[in-house]
C-alpha cells in the first residue's frame, strides 16, 4: 500500500523514468526536493519549462544550439580543415570539457543499425557530405560499439572515395584503469594503436 501523497509519488515516477536513476535516487531526489527552498525550486522549473523552448538542433552541425547556428560553428577560431564525426550531440561536449579540439563537429542523430532498419538515409549523413571539403581532415569518434564501428567503416570507405584524410579516435586502456580487468578487444585496440615512448 502506497502511503505516500499522490503529487510525491508522481515525482517519483517521472524522476525514475531519467537515465541513470533507479527508483531509491529517484525517493532521495524527490524527498529533497520536498525539502528545498521554493525560489530554488521554481528556478529548477523554469530551467526544465525553457530547455524545450530555448534549445534547438544547429542547423548546421547538428548539436545543440538556442540559435540557428550554435557557438562552435560561429567561432572564427576554429579550425575550419578539421571537422569530428560523432553519434549525438552530447558527445560534443565530451571532447569540448577537455578543451583541446579546436576544429568543427558533425553530429549523425545515430548510427547505422541494420538490424534496425537504420541506413545511411536515416542519419544526418547528406549535410555531412555537403560540408566536407578537399583537403579537409575528418575525425571518426563513433562509440566503439558494433553499430559506431560499421558506421566508422561506412564513412571510412566514403571519404577515402573523396580523397579526404579520414582519422579515427584513439582507443585504449583508459587512465587509472586495471590490466586485469579489461576486456580482450580493448587490450588488442591498445596494443594495436600502441606509440613510441
Amino acid at each position: 500500500m502506497n502511503t505516500l501523497p499522490n503529487s510525491l509519488t508522481n515525482l517519483i515516477d517521472q524522476l525514475s523514468l531519467l537515465p541513470g536513476v533507479g527508483k531509491k535516487t529517484a525517493q532521495r531526489l524527490a524527498f529533497y526536493l520536498l525539502k528545498t527552498d521554493k525560489d530554488n525550486l521554481q528556478n529548477l522549473s523554469e530551467a526544465i519549462n525553457e530547455l524545450q523552448a530555448g534549445v534547438i538542433e544547429c542547423g548546421t552541425c547538428g548539436g545543440f544550439s538556442e540559435n540557428d547556428t550554435c557557438k562552435i560553428c560561429l567561432d572564427p577560431n576554429r579550425n575550419e580543415m578539421v571537422l569530428c564525426i560523432v553519434e549525438n550531440a552530447q558527445d560534443i561536449f565530451v571532447f569540448e570539457k577537455v578543451n583541446f579540439f579546436d576544429g568543427k563537429y558533425h553530429v549523425l542523430g545515430g548510427s547505422l543499425s541494420p538490424l534496425d532498419g537504420i541506413g545511411p538515409d536515416d542519419l544526418n549523413i547528406s549535410k555531412l557530405m555537403d560540408r566536407v571539403k578537399l583537403g579537409m581532415e575528418v575525425v571518426i569518434a563513433t562509440n566503439p560499439t558494433v553499430e559506431g564501428e560499421t558506421t566508422a567503416l561506412f564513412l571510412s570507405n566514403t571519404f577515402k572515395e573523396m580523397d579526404i584524410k579520414v582519422t579515427r579516435i584513439a582507443r585504449g586502456i583508459p587512465v587509472g584503469g586495471d590490466l586485469e580487468y579489461t576486456d580482450e578487444a580493448t587490450i588488442i585496440r591498445a596494443l594495436e594503436g600502441r606509440t613510441l615512448f
